[in-house]
């Protein structure tokens, strides 16, 4: 396998949901959660907080490494890149392991870093199928086609693949899931080109990536935890973590 490290991005100032990553989720925060899964990924591998907010920085600083970045980033791969410029890693790949997966799968990041086993992957991210009808139409669930060779073809807010006919009953849709990795070079390459116009269009960042003709290898899993984006979300958070028990 591959060198990795992982870069959590965390920030307090949420519009949905201030200071999520302080969260308590059953007696620990869910950033504590989000770096104790990561750890376990690899007891060999870098873990650290990439953050804006000294109080999410106080909080981690026993158990994690911690990075202040600037406070004006667009998203988290450009608040990993300069955390990954201040760390100074020399790893081959870098995984952007968001602040609020706290239920994230080893075998999930096992199987990102795998995908780079193929040279010509430069990107990789995860993607389930879509089984509640509901979230097809649902433009908050990003979905993704891919090509045979598991390469993105798009990512959309819109039902992807539109069926013209409605006949295809064997058809499924695959919701991506925000976790990426990336080559070491290819992280600090991405967060140099600008803003492209179906990024801004449908205001998702891997099609800036698309555009300029990057490789992005997704990979199926059958795991999806919780999203926790509003305070009403927690609830679930913490049922999921009871039947865990």
């Amino acid at each position: 396998m591959k060198s990795f490290g992982i870069i959590i991005p965390a920030r307090y100032a949420s519009t949905r949901f201030p200071g999520k990553p302080l969260q308590d989720l059953g007696g620990k925060s869910m950033i504590q959660r989000v770096v104790e899964a990561a750890k376990f990924v690899a007891p060999h591998a870098g873990v650290a907080v990439a953050t804006d907010d000294i109080r999410i920085a106080e909080h981690v600083a026993d158990y994690c490494e911690v990075v202040m970045t600037s406070s004006v980033h667009p998203s988290g791969t450009d608040r990993c890149a300069e955390a990954l410029e201040k760390l100074g890693w020399n790893c081959e790949i870098v995984v952007n392991l968001q602040g609020d997966e706290p239920f994230i799968k080893t075998q999930q990041i096992h199987d990102l870093v795998a995908a780079f086993n193929d040279p010509i992957v430069q990107i990789a991210t995860l993607k389930k199928w879509i089984q509640a009808e509901e979230d097809i139409n649902n433009p908050n669930v990003v979905k993704v086609v891919c090509s045979n060779q598991n390469k993105a073809l798009y990512f959309s807010r819109s039902t992807i693949p539109y069926q013209r006919n409605n006949e295809n009953s064997q058809l499924r849709y695959f919701k991506h899931l925000g976790v990426y990795a990336f080559l070491n070079p290819i992280l600090k390459e991405v967060v140099q080109l600008p803003v492209s116009t179906l990024e801004s269009t449908e205001m998702l960042e891997q099609l800036r990536w698309l555009e300029n003709g990057y490789h992005i290898s997704v990979i199926e899993t059958n795991f999806a935890s919780p999203a926790v984006d509003t305070p009403d979300d927690v609830a679930k958070a913490m049922a999921y973590l009871n039947s865990m028990d």
